[in-house]
């Protein structure tokens, strides 16, 4: 999820059916809204990216030669990137505590044997945290990334499963109370253990169905609500995007997605949901920038690695023009347009433009939508060579390629999945 986020399955909506018109919340909107916000001015929102860079690899082919342009969000994916063989990252979030916690990842990287860099973003905990904050980490932020951490290391100074890293936040909070209730007043822990263990898809999917399918579905309709989707980053906007282009709403948005994530799609490599459902990865299920094998050839790719409290349009605002080497060639929007597109059309078409004009030719673009259909790009309109294009007509998508890449999620919180090049 990005320091602007969501929900996911492929759904084509059912022939015949007219769509509503997308339209503004209204007073019960408004009240979210403000509840929205006020959680997001005063919270560091994601401990993990919820978007699957498996996806993304396969949708961006990244070599030596590309700059990418990410959305922070928890800097996983960023990390991912360097990796994956990008020449350059620039990480980018209004959320200057999701820029705090990429910086102490890779102040961590810098200064941290992996043990120690494994046991504060692998395990989730440490009793060692403040000590390793105050001898090897602290130093190597930047001022406004060091006041918060000063007030905030703690968070990693947890003993147990409750207290885990995975388990702060606002989204990190919502997944306590989610598995504490499914624990302690539904009695199905121990299923979710051996979900975790089976060791086929078949076999989880035995246990998911019999087990847990029905728990789970109340653990939708309470995610559903306005509060639960505030913690976890979705806006009143992207809320009525869902109900009013999938089929069921919300909670029926939520509930398809655990029956891909646990019914489908094998469990063994899924460190998104390892770490909601137990507060830690596991050496072996863990995002790659944790793997052992991968700490060193992290520490060198490090200075690739720009990262920057902004928004996307003010970031890219000065970069190199279209056409130069030194453009933008890979642009990972996450889902933030959905905040942005039926609140403020103006400031998505003032980001679009300084998109087209800080890319290199052909550049692609992916993104991610609570809904199905993106409709807030249509009126779009921006300046290439000298003329006023609709969006639309600019990009040159991959609907085919999204699709089949979308079903693969192991995610699975969002409608749908995009691949489009610019000219």
């Amino acid at each position: 999820m990005a320091s602007y986020s969501s929900a996911s399955a492929v759904v084509t909506p059912v022939a015949g059916t007219r769509r509503p018109p997308l339209t503004a919340p209204g007073a019960g909107g408004a009240l979210s809204g403000r509840m929205f916000t006020a959680l997001h001015d005063r919270n560091l929102v994601y401990n993990a990216c919820w978007e699957d860079p498996a996806l993304d690899r396969a949708a961006l082919d990244l070599g030596p030669d590309d700059h990418v342009l990410v959305i922070t969000s928890a800097g996983c994916n960023a990390l991912d990137y360097l990796l994956a063989g990008a020449g350059r990252v620039t990480a980018v979030d209004v959320n200057p505590r999701q820029t705090a916690l990429l910086e102490l990842k890779t102040a961590a990287v810098r200064s941290l044997d992996h043990a120690e860099f494994f046991e504060l973003f692998g395990t989730g905990r440490s009793p060692r945290a403040r000590e390793m904050y105050g001898d090897a980490l602290r130093a190597g932020l930047s001022p406004p990334s060091r006041r918060f951490w000063d007030g905030y290391i703690d968070a990693f100074a947890g003993r147990g499963w409750r207290r885990s890293f995975y388990y702060r936040g606002t989204s990190g909070l919502l997944a306590k109370c989610l598995m504490l209730f499914l624990r302690r007043f539904r009695g199905v822990g121990r299923y979710f253990d051996a979900l975790l263990e089976a060791p086929t898809v078949d076999e989880q999917r035995e246990i998911y169905e019999a087990r847990l399918r029905g728990p789970l579905w109340t653990v939708a309709r309470m995610a559903a609500q306005p509060l639960a989707l505030s913690l976890v980053g979705v806006p009143p906007e992207q809320r009525r995007e869902i109900i009013e282009e999938y089929p069921g709403g919300t909670a029926q948005l939520i509930h398809d997605g655990f029956d891909a994530v646990f019914g489908r799609l094998p469990l063994v490599d899924n460190y998104f949901w390892r770490a909601y459902i137990t507060g830690s990865y596991t050496p072996t299920c863990c995002p790659e920038y944790l793997r052992a094998h991968n700490y060193g050839r992290l520490r060198e790719l490090l200075p690739r690695l720009e990262v920057r409290t902004a928004t996307v349009t003010s970031c890219l605002t000065g970069m190199a023009p279209a056409g130069a080497a030194a453009g933008v060639s890979k642009f990972v929007l996450l889902d933030h347009m959905d905040w942005m597109g039926w609140r403020d059309q103006a400031a998505l078409a003032e980001e679009w433009q300084a998109i087209v004009d800080a890319a290199r030719p052909g550049a692609r673009v992916i993104y991610r939508s609570a809904g199905l259909h993106t409709r807030y790009l249509d009126p779009v309109r921006v300046r290439h060579e000298g003329r006023t294009h609709h969006l639309p007509d600019l990009l040159d998508r991959h609907p085919g390629l999204a699709a089949r890449l979308h079903e693969r999620d192991r995610v699975h919180t969002y409608g749908s999945f995009h691949i489009a090049d610019l000219p």
